[in-house]
């Protein structure tokens, strides 16, 4: 978890910290839904390699966005899972799907 003395003055700041990265975003959407193992997501964002999926990952798991499970199977299973915090981000996603529909649209 970011630590409050770490975080930015201004909260539209403080957003983006958490979520400046176009991958975060888009592990966000994809956890909106429900859990994930880390192949899902992977084939579910596309064009991200296993190594920056997995320090996203990590980061947002630090800055209590989502929880990791890891199952002690052969081979191991791993699944994340929005946490409490990471679910109050949806109407920010909610905004920016929203956003791009219009946009998409009034610009064809």
């Amino acid at each position: 978890m970011v630590k409050k003395s770490e975080l930015p003055a201004c909260p539209v700041e403080t957003t983006l910290v958490m979520i400046s990265d176009r991958w975060k975003v888009l592990i966000l959407r994809d956890l909106l839904p429900g859990t994930k193992r880390f192949g899902e997501l992977k084939k579910s964002i596309g064009h991200i390699s296993q190594k920056v999926l997995t320090s996203n990952l990590r980061e947002m798991e630090d800055q209590g966005l989502l929880v990791r499970k890891v199952y002690a199977e052969v081979p191991p299973r791993v699944e994340y899972t929005l946490t409490k915090t990471g679910y109050s981000l949806k109407p920010i996603l909610d905004a920016m799907k929203t956003w791009g529909e219009q946009y998409q649209k009034h610009s064809r």
